[in-house]
């Protein structure tokens, strides 16, 4: 079933819902939000172009397989955990870096936003490749 009203609503939301999926994943390290959230936000804009134009054009606008999202976010969140350990501290130790930005300052950058970045991208490839699976089913039916 395809709805010109559906599609057109999709066009404008997806943009602004995968900008608010980076809002909220990088809102989490001072109030509600973080990597899971954001990565749920974005995988439901995800849904609304497979609800509004089918299955295909959906998987045709995520660049990156599904799978690869769920080893790329797993391997980033371990790496973000064993920084710590490389330091001899106990695993998922935070670790701080300061950079100087011309334009914006100092900014500190640190472990817990790869975390977070790896979290975000895991729950992203899981709930797409989970909810892409249900959608093609179905099609077909």
């Amino acid at each position: 079933m395809k709805s010109l009203i559906l599609q057109t609503a999709a066009r404008y939301l997806l943009p602004l819902l995968a900008l608010y999926s980076v809002l909220l994943f990088l809102q989490g390290h001072h109030d509600p939000g973080g990597g899971f959230v954001g990565g749920l936000i974005a995988a439901a804009s995800l849904m609304l172009c497979a609800l509004a134009y089918g299955v295909p054009v959906a998987r045709d606008v995520l660049p990156i397989q599904p799978r690869n999202l769920i080893g790329i976010g797993l391997l980033s969140a371990a790496a973000a955990g064993s920084v710590g350990t490389l330091q001899g501290k106990p695993f998922l130790t935070s670790a701080w870096v300061k950079l100087q930005l011309p334009g914006f300052g100092e900014l500190e950058l640190g472990t817990p936003l790869l975390f977070d970045a790896g979290v975000f991208l895991a729950v992203l490839g899981v709930t797409v490749s989970i909810l892409m699976t249900l959608a093609e089913e179905e099609e077909e039916e």
